[in-house]
């Protein structure tokens, strides 16, 4: 008899388990580089840039992306995972959303998989995986070389339509139902991602995702 599949929950992560974003993260590393000098002017310059974030975000998430972690360029990966642990204490764990742990703990006693999937970076996800006691984390990462970050994300980037591919890769990868499986996302743009799963709900939702979620009468959950 052929063995059954197993299930999984998909998590979203910004906006989603925690009420930060990326630029929150961005801002974070750019106030802690070691060099006051420098950590003023990249602080200086991630503020003065978030109008253009927001716009460039309301088009394409991937350009998005692209143009936020470009601000990573010429850091070294030491600091970077030196400051993981700091930006989970001071910037995504006073964040959690209260009903995260609950969301988390239904699907544990369910017997759920359970995957972050998100378009931060791995080292920024993988304490609060660790905290949560998730399964598994599904992120960007960053190019480097000499270990020193290019700015450029390993391809494909996690974001938007990709995160639904990528997904149906990882059930084939781990022999996971997608039919018995959930998704939870806060917006959008993760339309795609929660399409593929047989049990999506809405989490947080913004507007436009919580008119679909109503129309298509998938869940809608407040962490809040």
């Amino acid at each position: 008899m052929e063995k059954a599949k197993s299930a999984a929950a998909f998590y979203d992560m910004d906006g989603t388990l925690v009420s930060t974003n990326l630029v929150h993260s961005f801002l974070f590393f750019a106030r802690n580089e070691p060099s006051i000098p420098r950590s003023v002017l990249k602080s200086a310059a991630g503020v003065a840039k978030i109008p253009a974030f927001v716009a460039v975000d309301a088009v394409s998430r991937f350009k998005f992306n692209e143009m936020l972690f470009a601000g990573y360029a010429g850091t070294f990966r030491d600091r970077l995972l030196e400051f993981s642990e700091e930006h989970f204490e001071q910037v995504l764990k006073p964040n959690i959303f209260p009903g995260t742990y609950e969301l988390v703990e239904n699907a544990r006693r369910k017997g759920l998989r359970q995957v972050i999937i998100s378009g931060s970076l791995d080292f920024m996800v993988t304490p609060l995986a660790r905290h949560l006691g998730i399964d598994d984390i599904i992120t960007n990462q960053l190019v480097f070389e000499d270990d020193v970050a290019t700015g450029e994300l390993v391809k494909p980037i996690v974001a938007g339509a990709h995160k639904a591919r990528i997904i149906q890769q990882y059930a084939e990868a781990h022999d996971i139902d997608l039919l018995a499986s959930y998704g939870f996302s806060d917006s959008i743009s993760d339309y795609s991602m929660l399409s593929v799963v047989g049990r999506p709900a809405a989490v947080n939702p913004d507007r436009k995702l919580r008119r679909s979620a109503e129309e298509l009468r998938w869940p809608i959950l407040d962490l809040r």
